[in-house]
């Protein structure tokens, strides 16, 4: 078999139909487009439309919720600070905030606050005061001797 043997399959491929050319060529007048109207013209459908029954993208329920105002927060993670620190743009001894953040390079900006996660190896002990950290960011500073102050407000207690 070479290049220029390769074919398709027999009945693989059909003839495109010249439609609109005449009454005698069986695709003349409306060309297979079936009478006048909305479906006739092109581009124009309307989706989702059922014949006046309830569509079904309006007859499911809605699901989930979007809060209305949900927070942005910065997610760094302990090998991001380690690094910092090794690169003396961080200093342990000091409390690591949002504003050491920043001028360190780690974050961009301070947008809703900044939540620690657990990525990584931290070997500095460092004190945190941050929004909020995750349960092994936590265990993995606390390992090391570091402490975790979160700013978050607490939830308030649900009454029955």
């Amino acid at each position: 078999m070479k290049l220029h043997e390769i074919k398709d399959n027999p009945g693989s491929s059909k003839n495109r139909i010249r439609v609109g050319r005449g009454i005698g060529s069986g695709k003349g007048k409306q060309a297979g487009r079936g009478g006048k109207g909305q479906t006739a013209r092109s581009g124009v459908r309307i989706k989702g439309f059922e014949g006046g029954q309830m569509p079904l993208h309006r007859r499911l329920p809605k699901r989930g919720f979007n809060p209305p105002s949900p927070l942005d927060l910065n997610e760094v993670n302990l090998g991001r600070v380690q690094v910092a620190i090794d690169a003396g743009r961080l200093d342990a001894k000091k409390p690591i905030t949002v504003e050491a953040l920043i001028a360190a390079g780690v974050v961009a900006r301070a947008r809703d606050g900044v939540k620690i996660l657990g990525k990584g190896e931290l070997k500095a002990k460092v004190a945190f005061e941050v929004y909020g950290a995750s349960k092994s960011a936590h265990a993995a500073i606390e390992k090391v001797g570091g402490s975790v102050k979160t700013l978050r407000p607490e939830a308030a207690p649900v009454a029955e």
